[in-house]
C-alpha cells in the first residue's frame, strides 16, 4: 500500500508528514491560526495559479499543435474540463482561505478582511494583492469558465460563438496571468516586504 501509487494517498501522507514536522518543530504549543489559514491559502493558490500557468504556457500552445496534428479531442474531451474544474474550485478556495488569513492576522478592532481590501495603514501592499486576487476570482468564474463551456462543447454554441468564446477566455486567462504577478507580489511583500 504505497500511497504515492493514488493522489489521494499522497496528499493524506504529505499533511501525515507536514504534521509530524509540526509536532517535531513546533515551539509554542499554541494554535496559530495566521499560519494555519495562510499555509492553506498558500497549498491551493498553488493548484490555482499552477493551472492558470499549465493553461496559458502549455495547453494553449499545445492545442494548436494537437489541432494540427488532429489530436486535439482527448484534450478537449479528457483533460481540459478536468484542469478547469480543479482551477475554479481552486480559485474560489484561494480566495476564502486568503480572506481567513486577512482575519486572523488581524490584531486590532475590527476586521483584517475589511483593513486590507480599504488599504488601511499596514494592509496596503495585501490590500492590493487581494484586489488582484478578487479580480481575477471574478474573471475564473464570469469570464473564464463560462466561454471554455462553449469552446470545449459542454454547452451548445456555434462555430462563431466557440470562436468568439475563446477569444474571450484566452484574454481573461492572459489578464490573470499578468495579474498573478503583482499580486503574488502583495502576498510575500507583506510579510517580508517590498523588494525596494
Amino acid at each position: 500500500m504505497n500511497p504515492l501509487r493514488s493522489i489521494p494517498g499522497t496528499i493524506i501522507a504529505g499533511f501525515v508528514l507536514a504534521i509530524v514536522i509540526v509536532f517535531l518543530l513546533g515551539r509554542g504549543g499554541a494554535v496559530n491560526p495566521w499560519e494555519f489559514w495562510v499555509w492553506f491559502h498558500v497549498l491551493v493558490g498553488i493548484t490555482w495559479i499552477g493551472l492558470l500557468y499549465y493553461f496559458n504556457f502549455v495547453q494553449v500552445p499545445g492545442m494548436a499543435k494537437a489541432k494540427a496534428d488532429g489530436t486535439a479531442a482527448g484534450i478537449s474531451k479528457h483533460i481540459a474540463p478536468t484542469a478547469l474544474l480543479w482551477f475554479r474550485w481552486a480559485a474560489v478556495a484561494t480566495w476564502i482561505t486568503g480572506a481567513l488569513a486577512l482575519e486572523a492576522m488581524h490584531v486590532g478592532e475590527g476586521s483584517g478582511f475589511v483593513a486590507a481590501f480599504t488599504f488601511q495603514p499596514g494592509f496596503q501592499v495585501i490590500g492590493m494583492g487581494a484586489w488582484l486576487g478578487t479580480i481575477m476570482l471574478f474573471n475564473v468564474w464570469v469570464l473564464i469558465w463560462p466561454n471554455q463551456k462553449k469552446v470545449l462543447g459542454l454547452v451548445e454554441a456555434t462555430d462563431e460563438q466557440k470562436a468568439k468564446a475563446g477569444n474571450v477566455a484566452l484574454l481573461a486567462s492572459r489578464t490573470n496571468t499578468l495579474l498573478s504577478i503583482p499580486m503574488i507580489l502583495g502576498m510575500t511583500a507583506h510579510a517580508h516586504g517590498l523588494p525596494f
